[in-house]
């Protein structure tokens, strides 16, 4: 056995001394001095790493368990000394943590490390999370962070994970994880406008979040512009940015699926993605006036209603999309392609991509079909942009989701004109 492999005894023991080493530096510095100091600093936890590890190594899980016992008895002893000045029990849980890692290190010594310096990453950033949690956070958000908690949590794995419904289109836990998907792209856009301000928050959290869901940012940007008129340039911005967001993950995913379609659908998706970037960054300048209460205002980071309204107008498309592509049997690539669209323009493009790769479907071939996707998922982005933003935003948003697909048509006639 190589001593000095990656995976020998000695790499895995030097790996729990370095986790505790690392957890000791940070609680060193907080250790204090004088008679008065705290019980554990570097040395101590350096070597509770490697109790760790040698102890699981040498015993198994029996030796681990007593050690870890008479590490608690020792932490227990201590904290009754300074209880009546320091009640917390950081430093004797970090010390628990750091025996438990390096018994961890014999068996997964990457898991350890990386453990390692997230326990010391939650050390020293002592300061910053209680003002983050005392004074940022306010009482309404943290009952929203608890409920996006017990959404993706428990909810999302209990829910089944089985066909149903019409045409066994629908699957409960799909449909969840879209509830789930809304909720985050929430709170990204509400930890967006907290930190940038409406003005550059929102465009900036849209076209992050299409990358995501552009549908499902549509509908979230939407209801943020209807409860709060004035934002509703920015939200607009943020809208048509998500599209741009679309455009640039097709090419990610053609390029990733097939070059030769990608270089097919090359000025299509040149002339869409441009198109959508213009209209957003039109969007993004009118919008960029203060606005009262743009940064820092408090509020609901989610809001559940918008992310069910969203979740049951996708159940509602696919089901039609299904029942369309029922109808037309298999009378070809575009009409399925454009049924799929409904639901998700990217899986469509991989569907008539992946036929471009067996040798069924020649890369020019492939141009319509997967255009005729996109021109259905902006059908369904438009119906969520009315039924979730209302007539003002819609009256904004949807010209240019029409202005990029009907670039990205024009792109053909410039790829056929060559």
């Amino acid at each position: 056995m190589d001593m000095l492999g990656p995976d020998s005894p000695a790499v895995r023991l030097a790996v729990a001394l370095g986790v505790g080493l690392l957890i000791g530096l940070e609680r060193e510095r907080r250790k204090g001095t004088g008679p008065s100091r705290g019980a554990a600093g570097v040395r101590t936890f350096a070597l509770a790493g490697a109790a760790g590890a040698l102890s699981l190594g040498v015993g198994g899980e029996a030796v681990l368990a007593a050690a870890a016992f008479f590490l608690a008895l020792l932490a227990a002893l201590a904290y009754r000394r300074t209880a009546a000045s320091d009640p917390g029990l950081t430093t004797e849980m970090a010390l628990l943590t750091t025996l438990l890692l390096g018994a961890l290190a014999m068996r997964q010594p990457a898991l350890a490390s990386g453990g390692g310096v997230a326990v010391a990453i939650v050390l020293a950033s002592r300061q910053r999370l209680h003002r983050f949690i005392r004074g940022a956070l306010t009482e309404q958000e943290l009952h929203d962070l608890l409920l996006f908690a017990a959404a993706a949590l428990i909810v999302l794995p209990l829910t089944p994970d089985r066909a149903l419904g019409p045409y066994a289109v629908l699957n409960p836990r799909t449909l969840w994880r879209l509830v789930v998907l809304v909720l985050g792209i929430q709170g990204a856009g509400h930890i967006a406008v907290r930190a940038l301000g409406a003005r550059f928050g929102l465009p900036v959290a849209g076209f992050a979040s299409g990358f995501v869901s552009s549908s499902a940012t549509i509908a979230t940007l939407g209801a943020r512009a209807r409860k709060h008129p004035a934002l509703t340039r920015a939200a607009v911005s943020g809208a048509v940015l998500s599209t741009l967001a679309t455009f640039v993950q097709m090419v990610l995913i053609l390029w990733a699926a097939s070059t030769a379609v990608l270089q097919a659908m090359a000025w299509p998706l040149a002339f869409g993605g441009l198109v959508a970037a213009a209209y957003g960054a039109v969007f993004a300048v009118r919008g960029s006036h203060p606005v009262a209460g743009d940064r820092g205002k408090p509020g609901r980071a989610f809001e559940l209603r918008t992310a069910l309204a969203f979740t049951a107008t996708i159940s509602i498309v696919l089901v039609v999309a299904a029942a369309l592509d029922d109808a037309l049997g298999e009378r070809g690539v575009l009409a399925a392609a454009a049924a799929a669209g409904f639901a998700d323009t990217h899986a469509a493009a991989i569907s008539v991509a992946s036929l471009a790769n067996v040798g069924r479907l020649d890369a020019a071939g492939t141009v319509l079909p997967i255009l005729a996707g996109l021109s259905t998922n902006t059908v369904t982005k438009i119906v969520l942009a009315t039924t979730a933003g209302g007539s003002r935003f819609a009256w904004e948003v949807v010209p240019g989701l029409v202005a990029a697909v009907v670039a990205a048509w024009a792109g053909v006639l410039v790829h056929l004109a060559r």
